[in-house]
């Protein structure tokens, strides 16, 4: 990235050169083919709130910004075709430490297949602010042979949970060492936990997920992105499917290390799993009758439970056969 700063450069100057250097189309607009569904997926990112500079590269910023936005586009069964991106620049950042972001932001992007971008900057008091929005569309055909949810249909998901919660809290442990010695002290050895870390610095998505779908013949019932845990993911599928929902502790996949490290942080990875937010893992509803090819075709995921009937609610189920009803931030508990 050019070493330029704003005061160089002026607003309309760097969206210009940022999209220039990004190879992008510079308007989100597009053609919608005859009889397709549009999809909009939105979401906003606060310094302070969803990241902390102080350990955040802001290139891995940038790439996660996108994948958790476009991830809701995915779960829709749908196609990203273009993004509007709004970045709230702070005192302290300029034009090169954007250009980073915006790196980050391009790598996704264009890993996703989206070429058409809209971007603007403005001025924030309070932090880097990030809002990013995703269009993409679904193609007619595949929402007519969605079937609607039945009990015994299976939850599958995409890859472990709880990691991020695991990553982020353990870089919050070494920001406070350094903050209380000047220096990293102690014993923990983050190099360890690299793949934990990284499902939070850098959580990734298949691009190919709604192709390979579509080639299996499999159209889920309900699909959704699992970004404040599986919790609130279950309780948005009961929502969505007026039926109830049975997650299997012994089936619900974790990171290699996570209770090693949650013993060492005191954090139970379970907890971490259901609440803890960040992983940006794809969970679908599954057909029962499409197991064996979903079992055969998609062994990166894991079946972790099934639908159930309304007045079972929203519970997990533990090896010895207790069933515990889960609870979930911003939803009012019955």
């Amino acid at each position: 990235m050019e070493n330029r700063n704003f005061s160089d450069i002026g607003r309309v100057g760097a969206v210009e050169t940022l999209l220039k250097n990004g190879g992008f189309s510079p308007s989100a607009a597009f053609s919608a083919p005859s009889g397709s569904i549009v999809r909009t997926a939105s979401r906003i990112w606060l310094e302070g709130i969803d990241f902390d500079l102080t350990y955040f590269p802001l290139k891995h910023l940038g790439y996660k910004c996108i994948v958790g936005t476009v991830g809701e586009i995915y779960a829709s069964l749908a196609r990203p075709e273009s993004a509007s991106v709004r970045i709230g620049v702070s005192a302290k950042l300029d034009f090169p430490q954007i250009g980073e972001l915006w790196s980050g932001m391009t790598a996704a992007l264009k890993e996703h297949g989206i070429t058409r971008v809209d971007l603007d900057l403005c001025p924030s008091r309070n932090g880097l602010t990030v809002s990013v929005s995703i269009v993409g569309i679904t193609d007619g055909g595949v929402e007519a042979a969605r079937k609607p949810a039945r009990s015994k249909d299976l939850v599958c998901i995409s890859g472990s949970v709880g990691a991020a919660y695991l990553g982020m809290a353990l870089l919050e442990t070494e920001k406070k060492k350094i903050a209380a010695s000047g220096s990293l002290q102690g014993n923990m050895d983050i190099s360890r936990y690299r793949m934990i870390v990284g499902d939070y610095l850098k959580p990734e998505i298949s691009p190919d997920i709604v192709k390979h779908l579509n080639d299996s013949d499999i159209v889920p019932s309900f699909g959704c992105l699992v970004s404040r845990g599986l919790a609130d993911a279950a309780k948005r599928i009961a929502s969505n499917s007026g039926l109830g929902v049975k997650l299997y502790s012994d089936k619900i996949p974790f990171e290699g290390n996570s209770f090693e490290l949650g013993k060492q942080l005191n954090l139970d990875p379970m907890s971490a799993a259901m609440n803890g937010g960040d992983d940006f893992r794809l969970l679908f509803v599954i057909p029962m009758d499409k197991y064996e090819t979903f079992r055969h075709d998609f062994q990166s995921f894991s079946i972790i439970g099934h639908l159930a009937q309304k007045d079972v609610g929203t519970v997990v189920v533990m090896p010895e056969g207790a069933e515990i009803p889960l609870h979930a931030q911003g939803w009012k508990e019955q």
